[in-house]
């Protein structure tokens, strides 16, 4: 698995957040959904990755980060397409965006997931790899459908 910085705007990516989009939609009510369009990805304070296949280069997943100030950054789009769930993409890109945080000299980074069953693996997986939860941070606020996460590093 290769994993590399990348552009929000290619094809196949495109089709993957399009993807996570809908599923967001369909999962949480419209208020609770933070997930970033393509656009938003793009953005000069957001890194952007995706993971693929070593040879082939088929996408197997994305993840973004999010640099709020210089101690403190947001995990963004972390989406394993439905053909690489269950093969350690989404641990590979999260150690990927960990590491990055810790070369900047990020002390803190944090995201939302959702409370719903759906996000029982995303939880989980967070949860592995020493994230607890916390209050909301940045511009979220309390909501029944919304979990926070924090990470000291």
């Amino acid at each position: 698995m290769l994993i590399a910085l990348d552009d929000p705007q290619a094809p196949d990516v495109l089709a993957l957040l399009e993807e996570h989009l809908r599923e967001m939609h369909a999962t949480s009510p419209a208020e609770s959904v933070h997930a970033l369009d393509p656009a938003a990805l793009a953005q000069p304070d957001i890194t952007f990755w995706s993971a693929r296949a070593a040879g082939t280069g088929t996408l197997l997943g994305v993840g973004a980060l999010k640099q709020h100030d210089a101690a403190m950054a947001e995990v963004k789009s972390m989406r394993t397409s439905a053909a690489a769930r269950g093969r350690g993409v989404a641990s590979e890109l999260l150690t990927a965006i960990i590491g990055e945080c810790r070369s900047r000299g990020i002390r803190r980074l944090a995201l939302e997931t959702g409370t719903e069953e759906y996000f029982l693996p995303a939880r989980a997986l967070y949860a592995k790899h020493g994230f607890t939860p916390c209050a909301p941070f940045a511009d979220y606020t309390e909501d029944p459908n919304s979990a926070y996460y924090t990470l000291a590093l």
